[in-house]
């Protein structure tokens, strides 16, 4: 076996126009979106996000994949600095998501395009605060349950209206 000589493609490739990369961007969003229902998520919470990168992205004035961390630091540091820590946790993770999206799926076209290696501006200095993951829930003990269907047993004597009663009746049979 012989050894061949390697050629590098960026010769070939022409730049991308402007043109070309805002037709790119456009289909990253629309394949951010199909792959975010394709996960089985709400279509309101996939709304929510492509709302905040489109704030976003209107504020920064250029394509989300040139954000860096300075970048970041200045939306959510200044920007959204009064902004309850809800919507800045919202807005965060929704950037950190789509830049997982890009770096997944897209990396190496938009390298090529553009020279830029993407990297999420969102790190561990500028993270926003909070979380929004559901809160730990504790099933009732034993005698709480039955201190409850006591209670509802003890109120069936008592009720006066039906739609009480069958509630109560219910859980008890």
């Amino acid at each position: 076996m012989a050894l061949a000589v390697v050629r590098d493609l960026r010769d070939v490739w022409p730049p991308a126009t402007a043109e070309e990369l805002e037709q790119f961007e456009t289909d990253a969003l629309a394949g951010f979106v199909l792959a975010r229902a394709s996960a089985g998520l709400a279509d309101g919470t996939i709304r929510g996000d492509v709302g905040h990168l489109e704030q976003m992205r209107s504020w920064f004035g250029r394509p989300l994949w040139e954000m860096e961390p300075p970048d970041a630091d200045a939306y959510f540091g200044k920007v959204l600095r009064a902004s309850p820590s809800g919507t800045r946790l919202g807005r965060s993770q929704a950037l950190t998501t789509y830049f997982l999206f890009l770096e997944l799926r897209h990396k190496v076209e938009i390298h090529r395009m553009t020279g830029r290696v993407i990297k999420c501006p969102i790190d561990e200095m500028n993270r926003p605060r909070g979380t929004k993951d559901a809160a730990l829930r504790i099933p009732p003990s034993g005698p709480e349950v039955k201190t409850l269907f006591a209670g509802w047993g003890g109120e069936l004597a008592t009720c006066r209206k039906f739609a009480s009663t069958a509630r109560n009746y219910t859980p008890l049979s």
